[in-house]
């Protein structure tokens, strides 16, 4: 008999196992802290990735209704020095193997493709402790409670069921990013939109960074970085946006004015993200009934690829569990070996300097670019 499986969080990891479960025939219940699929915005871009994000997206047999979630034109790519001088380009030519979407409309098309009743909003886990038998009972702060037989913790980085299987705990990277978003970018922010072009933005230098996406409906959504302590930004009083962003553009004093703009023309409050990370290699051992993937497993800084790894390890531990119908710890085991290689082996490639780091320049980037490229190609 399969064994019911129960999934906390309806990000796009755990929606994804849900999926996957659910074309084969194994019955799964997604319990998510938020009251509905609309009450949060979903964040920005995502680049899904031919060699992970997309392999999930085809083990939920929706890759036609992916395709219709790509925006055109989103893969070029320009990085500019500080001062606006744009030091690479790279057009999107309709062949690279990174599509753009938004995360919502990724999270909706997976919401859709589950039965009704699949999700169960508004349960917010306060607790969770381990019963035997690789059983556990899950609390929720409604006073709601429910016993599993299999626990999958896709909740991100504070997860409350990773204490079950490790004592790690994320740790501030030393970078915070500020996020901005302006609207009707073309006609209300002409120069801001003129540095962006049609795709991305990249302004790296050491201390600090800008990196910003034309999404859907002429938005700019920009990601301004500043490596610098936690107790840095309490000064930033998101009350005051024009205060808050003021502060935040004195850091980016001398850099070209249409990339401050992306700071200073913001049309919402700035939102500050501080980043943490699990240590590097993190794993746990075996731990009967109870696994984790997605940030909840190996949170990292940002390197473009934790939504194609939560997304893909949601496909893997599904097809584990279809493949093992009567043996679900012999799944368990078998996916979290190929997890924890597959983290490992992103962490490892990860080519792109630390915020902090001297290297942390638009033509330094350029060669390192350039190395991987050959790289590539010498692996061919």
């Amino acid at each position: 008999m399969r064994t019911p499986v129960t999934i906390i969080g309806a990000g796009l990891g755990g929606l994804t196992l849900a999926r996957v479960l659910h074309l084969h025939a194994v019955p799964v219940t997604v319990y998510e802290a938020e009251s509905s699929p609309a009450a949060r915005a979903q964040g920005g871009l995502l680049d899904i990735h031919d060699y992970n994000g997309q392999l999930a997206v085809r083990a939920c047999a929706l890759m036609d209704e992916f395709q219709t979630l790509v925006l055109e034109g989103r893969q070029a790519t320009r990085l500019l020095d500080r001062d606006g001088t744009v030091v690479m380009e790279v057009p999107d030519d309709g062949t690279g193997g990174r599509p753009e979407v938004q995360r919502g409309d990724l999270r909706q098309l997976l919401l859709d493709s589950l039965p009704a009743g699949t999700v169960r909003w508004g349960h917010k886990v306060t607790a969770v402790r381990a019963l035997g038998a690789g059983r556990h009972e899950v609390t929720f702060a409604n006073g709601g409670t429910v016993v599993t037989g299999l626990l999958v913790g896709a909740d991100g980085a504070w997860s409350r069921v990773r204490p079950l299987l490790s004592a790690a705990t994320p740790e501030y990277t030393g970078k915070t990013v500020v996020e901005t978003y302006l609207f009707d970018a073309d006609t209300r922010h002409p120069a801001a939109a003129k540095a962006v072009g049609g795709g991305m933005l990249i302004a790296p230098s050491p201390g600090r960074e800008i990196f910003a996406h034309r999404e859907k409906g002429d938005t700019l959504h920009a990601y301004v970085g500043l490596a610098e302590p936690r107790d840095w930004f309490a000064a930033i009083d998101v009350s005051d946006p024009a205060a808050a962003l003021a502060h935040v553009a004195q850091e980016f004093a001398g850099w070209a004015p249409e990339l401050t703009a992306l700071i200073t023309e913001s049309d919402v409050a700035p939102v500050v993200r501080p980043l943490y990370a699990l240590p590097t290699g993190h794993r746990w051992d075996r731990t009967a009934g109870v696994t984790l993937l997605g940030d909840a497993a190996h949170l990292a800084a940002p390197n473009g690829e934790g939504a194609n790894l939560a997304m893909l390890d949601g496909a893997e531990l599904g097809r584990a569990l279809a493949a093992h119908p009567e043996d679900a710890e012999r799944a368990l085991a078998t996916y979290e070996e190929a997890m924890f290689a597959r983290a490992a082996e992103t962490e490892e490639e990860d080519f792109m300097p630390g915020i902090d780091s001297p290297d942390n320049t638009a033509h330094r980037l350029v060669a390192l670019f350039q190395q991987a490229q050959e790289g590539a190609q010498g692996q061919r």
